[in-house]
């Protein structure tokens, strides 16, 4: 026994996650020592007992094994707690998406390719069978990972309400519930998003003041690589003017922890940008917004059109989720008509090819700048974890975008700042319902 614990030491910290079973099968211990050293696991792992584990079942050794190999499991316990404390725990939803399991392994390869390995762990949820078929194409990835075997999956045509009542082992609820655990610190998927919307809001729940989390990213705007931040994309498609309030503090602390940008101009989305324009329920906030200004951590401007998005006017754009979604497949679609209109021009003369050669750089500026797979990460903001939301089309570059987006995500104390401002502004909030109806 000892000597096959020697030759396979190396896999003693990787067994601490398997049932009991698979570790009687591994290192062909009797069932008593298994279930000593297993016991703590089964259902959640535990650093403080995992080192405890360690030394108690090293000083059952002998003199030598412990001496030689003690410090080894320690060093592999420090590297994944270590990784653990700095948030760089990723679960992924490997069955979700249009392309299937090999983008999403691909993306991950690409980000490792492009980031180094050994700085982001990866647990993968999917058909475990399937996976470790395709991880043989990707042994970087495989180096970097942990597969769980999810037997079902969320389709696309899937209806909420159907999804909720057996969506307990599907690849997408329990890498989310993953992230509830404490496992890891973020979750990506590309499937279906109101699914992923309400299993997300169902486990993680939403930070106190915040009325509903919303689907948010940074848009291109304006010159250089300046980006706005649009709020609601499509999780909320109707919103009062307390769900609105909300984005504004969502939107605003997201733009200045993760965009950069101090005290941020924000404006609400309108069909024009005088007072009287729009509903009832933008008019009202946008009064209550006005009357509070000098109180708000952020610059409020008033409302703004959908022009003024890609002007560069403003940096923060509130507005419900139906409106929001129409914005983002415009820009899009946007992206890919001037994409396709450059290339088609450039391809009818000798002459439009040679100037095409000296733009060179300047095309491949314009390409990543306005190519949708560059923002291809969208979180679910106001949760008290993070889930990020990809295309469903996304290919191996829109994914490993998506995942710098969430290690980006997971190292900046968002959350913490959301909870902060929003009991900052409880008072002008209050305001918005005290408002008599008009």
């Amino acid at each position: 026994m000892i000597l096959k614990l020697e030759q396979r030491y190396d896999r003693i910290f990787l067994v601490i996650v398997m049932d009991v079973k698979r570790l009687i099968d591994i290192l062909d211990v009797k069932e008593e020592q298994a279930l000593a050293f297993c016991s703590i696991y089964k259902d959640k792992l535990e650093y403080e007992d995992l080192q405890n584990a360690i030394d108690n079942y090293c000083a059952n050794m002998v003199e030598s094994f412990m001496e030689n190999y003690k410090k080894e499991l320690l060093d592999k316990y420090n590297l994944y707690k270590n990784n653990y404390d700095n948030k760089k725990i990723i679960s992924i939803d490997a069955m979700g998406g249009d392309k299937g399991p090999n983008a999403v392994l691909g993306g991950m390869n690409q980000y490792l390719y492009q980031n180094g390995e050994g700085k982001v762990f990866f647990r993968v949820f999917g058909d475990e069978k399937k996976l470790r078929k395709l991880l043989a194409k990707y042994p970087r990835v495989s180096r970097n990972c942990e597969v769980i075997h999810a037997p079902n999956v969320i389709k696309p045509t899937d209806k909420v309400m159907d999804v909720l009542r057996h969506a307990q082992d599907t690849s997408m609820y329990m890498a989310i519930k993953d992230v509830r655990e404490g496992k890891s610190a973020a979750v990506i998927s590309a499937g279906n998003t109101g699914i992923l919307m309400s299993l997300s809001k169902l486990a993680l729940k939403t930070i106190d003041g915040i009325s509903r989390p919303a689907i948010t990213t940074m848009l291109p705007s304006g010159a250089g690589d300046s980006r706005v931040v649009v709020l609601d994309l499509g999780a909320n498609v109707q919103c009062d003017e307390t769900i609105l309030f909300d984005f504004a503090v969502l939107g605003s602390v997201y733009a200045e922890v993760v965009g950069h940008m101090p005290k941020p101009k924000l404006g609400v989305l309108n069909i024009g940008s005088e007072e009287t324009k729009g509903n009832e329920t933008l008019v009202h906030l946008n009064k209550v917004l006005t009357e509070n200004k000098d109180e708000l951590p952020y610059d409020y401007i008033g409302f703004v059109e959908a022009n003024d998005i890609s002007a560069g006017r403003v940096q923060v754009v509130v507005t419900d989720g139906f409106t929001g979604n129409i914005v983002l497949k415009t820009v899009e679609g946007t992206a890919r008509l001037v994409k396709r209109v450059v290339v088609e021009n450039f391809k009818k003369s000798v002459l439009a090819i040679i100037g095409a050669f000296f733009l060179i750089h300047v095309f491949k500026r314009l390409k990543h700048k306005i190519d949708p797979r560059s923002y291809a990460g969208a979180t679910f903001l106001g949760l008290r974890g993070f889930a990020v939301k990809t295309h469903g089309n996304s290919d191996a570059l829109a994914f490993a975008n998506s995942i710098g987006y969430t290690v980006k995500l997971t190292k900046a104390n968002l959350n913490g700042l959301i909870d902060e401002r929003a009991r900052a502004l409880a008072d002008v909030r209050a305001t918005i319902n005290a408002e008599p109806e008009k």
